[in-house]
């Protein structure tokens, strides 16, 4: 399944906890200070001047391809 906005973070984290990784990239202070964050994609990211698109293609792209459970 793809990861969208409405994608919760926790079952992001489940799937492939290295994905951590992409939301530290973009800055998102909730991942980057180690404070858990349980909403959604879309929820993270408000507030913070990131595009959102880009940041879903990102893990997109980095997630595992066999991995279809998200």
């Amino acid at each position: 399944m793809k990861i969208t906005s409405e994608t919760p973070i926790e079952d992001i984290l489940k799937q492939d906890p290295a994905l951590t990784k992409v939301f530290i990239e973009f800055g998102l202070p909730c991942l980057v200070c180690g404070e858990a964050f349980w909403g959604t994609v879309a929820d993270l990211i408000q507030g913070h001047t990131i595009d959102i698109n880009k940041i879903l293609k990102t893990l997109n792209d980095k997630k595992p391809k066999t991995n279809e459970k998200i």
